[in-house]
């Protein structure tokens, strides 16, 4: 059973410490079950995979409705975290956590709390969500916004036409429910 805590500055994300069995033929490791987010249905599971050069930067998306859940399968990232939801209680809060493939970590993201990551390295991340994907509930925010504070320690990251149009933190609205 892995090790699954509440992420100290946004309520509702969590980080969970994998466990990872070696032998001198490699490592296996379980990386997800629905049953260690008993707060989320998980009734339309659908599991992506992302591939990114370094210097890519995704993001900042969100979402009303759904769940993201990270795995690193390969490389180094900044995952950049930022709390939309006006009812939490971490409402503003931004985090960076750097993450790599040899760290066995998941990374639960609620509605909410809008995410990204930058590829220090080339990237590949699985990750689950529990909604399938149609476009109808993805959002985005600008990444460098000043007034969210990021600190991706980056100045000119390979981005997205869609991601380079972002909004800014001030013309979005925040999520008035929590998750």
């Amino acid at each position: 059973m892995p090790i699954i805590e509440e992420h100290s500055l946004i309520n509702g994300v969590y980080l969970v410490h994998l466990t990872s069995h070696s032998d001198q033929r490699g490592h296996f490791t379980e990386i997800f079950r629905k049953e260690w987010f008993p707060q989320r249905s998980w009734k339309k599971l659908q599991s992506n995979r992302s591939v990114s050069e370094a210097g890519v930067l995704r993001g900042l998306h969100y979402h009303h409705q759904q769940v993201d859940y990270w795995h690193v399968l390969e490389g180094t990232l900044r995952a950049g975290l930022v709390d939309l939801r006006q009812s939490s209680s971490t409402q503003g809060n931004a985090h960076i956590i750097q993450i790599k493939d040899s760290d066995d970590l998941g990374l639960y993201i609620p509605p909410g709390v809008a995410h990204g990551f930058f590829g220090l390295t080339r990237v590949t991340l699985i990750y689950f969500v529990d909604n399938y994907y149609d476009g109808s509930d993805e959002y985005g925010v600008a990444w460098d916004d000043p007034e969210i504070g990021l600190e991706w320690g980056i100045e000119s990251p390979n981005l997205s036409n869609r991601d380079r149009r972002n909004p800014r933190y001030a013309a979005i609205p925040l999520i008035d429910r929590p998750s």
